[in-house]
């Protein structure tokens, strides 16, 4: 009977224990259901008030239609430092502050001119825009023989007499059959990036770079350049070319391979100027030392006005912070909108907000970044580890709903790059990417192309982002970051 009884104590408490095991998990499981449901219902109130109560796009209009492109150290730049903060300072933020950084100052002068001419006197006028950063021509222009390279490679591998006096023209076009668009752009910027450098390292006089775009227009698309150390006499004049013009160029020139180009601009490098990056920040209930981050770039080019690069993102960042407020969220942990100085033209804001934070000893849970176009948002793109790329991933059945379904390992955004080694997670908003280089960096990319709703979805799926960050803070971090 003792070892029956015992043997009954043991069973009883096996059973006892499968129970309690069995209710803990049914009571865990519940908790995480209820979770879910709290979360989706806290995304419905996002998006509902960004759908009919946002303020993206007016924001986006005035910056835009008020005050134009930005181009780092205008005034233009200036004055949408001063716009941006006062709107923040509206949002009745805790802290609203401009952070100062030394920017390089590049204008473009007067109105580029340029032709093919087929046999003197026999000329076609072609749109072109200088690039970034680049020098101006002789004061009467500058005229001599084409030779086009599909790419620098091409470059190098030519005879360099073949170079010596001649306008190289590059002309890689974008791939088509990419279907991200900026994996094209990625596979041929090099040429507008440092195609100059290398054709005045071979005694050549100017440079012509097919525009970054994939449809044929007359749109000529600017960007960033840089000669590197080359020494200031090889420095030569370079623009950009409109599809439509390279290809009647490369046409002409396979027709008659002695025909001369002329082109004239008057571009110039002055001093560097003191900017801003704008920033406002709602602080922590519970752990205001950790801070979330979003971002775009408020200067941009001066061609249009900078609606989809990167006016949507800036002012996508700066709602954030008012749907968190309008939707009632105490958010835990500090959340930060930074409009960054300087991304077109040297990543000067990007890095000095870095270097602030590693010198203040702060840590981000996630940098978030706006820089792709105010289109339809598809997902985000993550970098961080793998674990907590699985933890993150775990949230993307909350967006399906909102067809923001693309969540994948992958690049971030420029200006919060230099934040890695003080950040969890960056991450990076992936819009529809089809039409974003129809205006990039060019006259067309203007606030008439930029949609409502597609700019107000971008900041709902934000908004969402840094609303899960913030309640469910990743699980690892950095060492030493605690």
């Amino acid at each position: 009977m003792k070892y029956t009884g015992m043997y009954c104590l043991r069973q009883w408490t096996l059973v006892f224990l499968g129970l309690l095991l069995c209710s803990r998990v049914g009571m865990a499981q519940q908790n995480a259901e209820t979770m879910a449901s709290a979360e989706a219902a806290m995304l419905e109130k996002i998006y509902n008030a960004s759908l009919t109560d946002g303020a993206a796009y007016e924001w986006l209009r005035y910056l835009s239609t008020r005050i134009g492109g930005r181009l780092s150290g205008s005034v233009q730049a200036e004055q949408a430092i001063t716009y941006t903060k006062k709107e923040l300072e509206a949002l009745g933020l805790d802290r609203v502050w401009l952070q100062p950084v030394m920017v390089p100052k590049w204008v473009r002068g007067k109105a580029e001119f340029a032709y093919i001419e087929s046999t003197p006197g026999n000329t076609n006028n072609v749109p072109i825009r200088a690039l970034g950063g680049s020098v101006a021509t002789p004061v009467g222009g500058l005229k001599a023989g084409v030779v086009e390279v599909s790419g620098i490679e091409d470059l190098k591998s030519r005879d360099p007499e073949d170079i010596i006096g001649k306008i190289v023209f590059f002309n890689r076009p974008m791939d088509p059959t990419r279907i991200n668009t900026f994996e094209a752009y990625s596979g041929c910027v090099d040429q507008r990036h440092s195609g100059a450098k290398e054709a005045g390292m071979l005694g050549a006089v100017g440079v012509i770079v097919r525009s970054m775009n994939l449809r044929l227009d007359d749109f000529p698309h600017t960007g960033s350049m840089s000669y590197g150390d080359l020494p200031v006499p090889q420095r030569i004049p370079a623009a950009a070319i409109s599809t439509n013009g390279a290809e009647l160029l490369s046409t002409t020139l396979k027709l008659n391979p002695d025909i001369k180009f002329y082109f004239a601009q008057s571009c110039r490098q002055l001093e560097d100027v003191e900017s801003f990056n704008v920033i406002g920040e709602i602080k922590g209930s519970e752990n205001p030392e950790k801070v979330i981050v979003v971002g775009g770039h408020l200067d941009s080019w001066d061609l249009g006005d900078g609606s989809h690069d990167d006016g949507a993102g800036c002012v996508q960042s700066m709602v954030v912070l008012r749907l968190l407020k309008k939707v009632g969220y105490t958010p835990k942990h500090t959340i930060r909108v930074v409009l960054f100085m300087n991304e077109e033209n040297g990543l000067r804001g990007g890095r000095k907000y870095a270097e602030e934070v590693a010198r203040k000893g702060e840590h981000h849970l996630l940098a978030l970044e706006s820089d792709a176009g105010g289109f339809s948002p598809r997902g985000f793109s993550f970098d961080c580890s793998p674990e907590l790329l699985n933890q993150v991933l775990a949230w993307k059945p909350l967006f399906e709903p909102y067809l923001v379904h693309q969540f994948y390992a992958g690049g971030s955004g420029a200006d919060i790059g230099p934040l890695k080694p003080n950040a969890t997670v960056l991450a990076g908003l992936r819009p529809d990417s089809q039409r974003y280089f129809d205006y990039h960096h060019s006259d067309a990319d203007t606030f008439e192309a930029v949609n409502r709703r597609e700019l107000e979805l971008g900041a709902a799926a934000m908004t969402s982002l840094v609303y899960l960050f913030d309640n469910n803070p990743p699980k690892a971090l950095p060492p030493g970051s605690e």
